[in-house]
């Protein structure tokens, strides 16, 4: 499942080029291979050891901005939309795995948001009507009682929704490329940097670290938020994260459903449970971008993430086997940015900032592909970076 790949050693030529191969990098490979394209894939590190492998893999159709504040910042069409892709994307990633095969320990799970006081009742009552209105997903009004009863905590009211999952990225990454590698011809080539590129009329050269070119009619940057090095202008809002994940607990439950579960907070505490009896948290983020000064809080981070949990499940034994720390990214409406800027002919950048990280690198796979082939998506003015 987990495939090595050589660095590349000659100068190629090929039509499509994508820097990245995480799982953003995967997905465009895997749809512009099926497309018929001849593609190349680069990476600086081993494929998938970027954000990828930070990835905590929850697959929710909840942006990070509530529907009731994205119908304020981009009009109603869009914002509802914008949700609706993202139910869709889960349900058409469960269909990419069956397709290729993977073992990836992808499983459907409820969505579940408490509201962390009451103050944010109404708030959280308002998204439950709007999902209803515009039939998003099945959801759940639950009061007080019902979240005792289904979680074992306490919480003033929440919301439950039947669209979700989860999914290990890592091996999704790994095993996306390999089916492109095998299926489609395609070529990935890993500790490969591109130190500079320049972008022509009809071509893109690429220069690598040690000397060697690509030539390329276009250039896809699936980079994560390292992708920002190269556009003339931020688009992103760089924070730190933090997560745990505990020892393997002897129980085949530990929650209504096993859940997914966040919270109405910011930043809000998020947890899952995994197939081999672990739990998974995170949160804790902090707004600002030092990667020495995220990792010295690790430990403490680590502590109150712990104390967190055990706050709410006091009867759960966990205990922390493992803890991390990664930059996490954001934009000022929670979308994702997808698309070309005019400075950069050739280039089209896939840009799946915030949570659904994964949801909008399937969803940017698709707008490229169609874009690159000509057809019309409506969905392009959504996420391209110049809308308002």
């Amino acid at each position: 499942m987990i495939r090595s790949f050589p660095s590349l050693d000659k100068d190629v030529q090929t039509e499509i080029v994508i820097m990245g191969a995480g799982i953003t990098g995967a997905l465009m490979a895997y749809h512009l291979g099926k497309a018929g394209y001849k593609v190349v894939v680069v990476d600086r590190r081993h494929p998938g050891m970027g954000s990828s492998a930070a990835s905590t893999g929850l697959l929710q159709y909840e942006i990070d901005t509530p529907l009731r504040k994205l119908i304020r910042l981009v009009g109603e069409d869009h914002a509802v939309r914008s949700y609706a892709l993202c139910v869709k994307a889960i349900h058409v990633l469960y269909s990419i795995i069956k397709t290729i095969g993977a073992e990836v320990d992808f499983e459907f799970k409820p969505s579940f948001q408490y509201a962390s006081s009451r103050w944010d009742v109404k708030n959280l009552r308002t998204e439950y009507e709007l999902r209803k209105q515009y039939q998003l997903s099945a959801v759940e009004w639950l009061e007080a009682e019902d979240v005792k009863k289904k979680y074992g905590f306490k919480a003033p009211a929440g919301l439950l929704s039947k669209d979700g999952a989860q999914v290990n990225t890592y091996k999704l990454g790994h095993c996306l490329l390999k089916y492109c590698v095998d299926q489609f011809d395609l070529n990935v080539y890993d500790t490969t940097e591109i130190v500079k590129w320049k972008s022509a009329k009809e071509v893109v050269i690429l220069k690598t670290g040690e000397g060697r070119q690509i030539s390329a009619r276009k250039l896809i940057v699936c980079a994560g938020y390292e992708s920002g090095n190269y556009l003339p202008r931020k688009v992103e809002i760089r924070n730190s994260t933090y997560a745990i994940i505990s020892k393997s607990l002897q129980a085949d439950h530990f929650w209504y459903k096993d859940s997914l579960i966040w919270e109405t907070a910011i930043p809000y505490l998020y947890m899952r449970s995994t197939n081999d009896h672990r739990i998974l948290l995170g949160g804790r983020d902090d707004s600002f971008y030092n990667p020495d000064k995220r990792d010295r809080k690790l430990v403490s981070k680590a502590i109150l993430l712990e104390k967190d949990f055990k706050k709410k499940f006091p009867h759960i034994p966990f205990q922390t086997d493992f803890a991390w720390a990664g930059t996490f990214c954001g934009t000022k409406d929670g979308l994702p940015y997808i698309g070309s800027v005019p400075q950069l002919p050739n280039t089209c950048f896939a840009l799946g900032f915030g949570g659904n990280g994964i949801t909008f690198s399937l969803i940017a796979s698709e707008i490229i592909r169609d874009v690159l082939e000509g057809k019309d998506n409506p969905d392009v003015p959504l996420f391209s970076f110049d809308r308002a």
